[in-house]
């Protein structure tokens, strides 16, 4: 497993299995969500996170709890 650091530490790299369908799916967003393949999985997911406002709970949270 290979790591590497960004601003805020270590990396982590997983390996995801999609069907060609959905892979179809993903496709389409090149160029609009990112141009490489693990950065247009990042941006879906991420994007997927703060529509569901879970990023703005767990920030509540840290913020309530000082923590980081």
């Amino acid at each position: 497993m290979e790591h590497s650091k960004n601003s805020k530490g270590k990396a982590k790299r997983v390996q995801v299995t999609f069907t060609e369908e959905q892979w179809k799916l993903i496709e389409r967003l090149r160029g609009v969500m990112g141009s490489d393949d693990a950065e247009l999985v990042r941006n879906i997911v991420l994007t997927w996170l703060s529509e569901k406002s879970i990023v703005s709970e767990v920030a509540k949270k840290d913020l309530k709890t000082g923590g980081g």
